[in-house]
């Protein structure tokens, strides 16, 4: 590590301040950054921590029906505060790293840093969810831009995430033993609007929608209307845990157990 200052606001002004610091960064639980900054791929001058921001944390459903999650809210608290709600984002926020990291952890913080093998942002795509921030509300559609890249400007800050809420949903992913990350995983969400397919893990740009597999379980929502389909390898990650024909192997095994799954 390195030497550097930590401010702690207790209100989210007070926060947005913080951050207009020069090289300021905000910290969430710290369980994708501070592994950055160990590694030098980061190195700001000061952490603003948001850990102690009430205003950001809880989750409710509002009267639009959309349930909502403040960007401080870690993911023990969405594993068991959201399950009355929305069954298929709880189960995912339960199996989010171990007990610690889903005590640490916050869904702003995996949101912000847009990790490709992070797996809110399969949920946040999937689910046609909406992220809002200190100034502005982005789409899922529009705010995942690529690997580690987000429509996210320069101090600005996950405030809270608006799910709608599917008709049934499912979440599954093929781990990676010891980091429990996704070498794949895939979020399918069944609404009145159609399906979507958002995978994550698997691609060289980051989380993305899987069109076909959306067009075929939209007309059709069964395993079998998935047969025959499959994703190009091209732009897959290949690393010493998998290749990328071995990854796009399992985007189309992960999306059928989903399907199954999906309740």
């Amino acid at each position: 590590m390195y030497a550097f200052e930590i401010e702690r606001p207790t209100t989210l002004a007070d926060a947005v301040a913080a951050l207009g610091r020069e090289e300021a960064q905000a910290l969430g639980g710290g369980q994708t950054l501070i592994p950055t900054l160990k590694q030098r791929l980061a190195m700001p001058s000061v952490l603003v921590s948001l850990s102690g921001i009430a205003e950001m944390r809880g989750v409710s459903v509002n009267d639009a029906g959309l349930l909502c999650i403040g960007g401080g809210t870690t993911h023990g608290t969405v594993a068991k505060e959201a399950a009355a709600h929305y069954p298929g984002l709880a189960d995912l926020a339960s199996h989010i790293g171990d007990p610690a990291v889903r005590n640490r952890g916050t869904i702003g913080g995996s949101l912000a840093n847009n990790d490709p093998s992070a797996c809110y942002p399969a949920a946040a795509l999937a689910s046609g969810a909406t992220i809002v921030t200190n100034t502005r509300e982005i789409t899922a559609d529009d705010y995942f831009q690529g690997m580690f890249t987000t429509a996210l400007e320069e101090g600005e800050i996950v405030t809270e995430v608006k799910f709608p809420i599917p008709e049934v949903s499912c979440y599954i992913k093929f781990e990676q033993p010891a980091s429990r990350f996704a070498l794949v995983g895939v979020f399918v969400a069944k609404s009145a609007d159609g399906v979507r397919v958002a995978v994550t893990g698997a691609s060289n740009n980051g989380v993305f929608r899987w069109s076909e597999a959306e067009a075929a379980l939209s007309s059709e929502f069964s395993v079998g209307a998935l047969d025959g389909l499959s994703v190009a390898s091209d732009d897959m990650i290949a690393d010493l845990h998998g290749s990328a024909a071995y990854r796009a192997h399992l985007v189309g095994v992960m999306t059928k157990r989903a399907v199954a799954g999906a309740k």
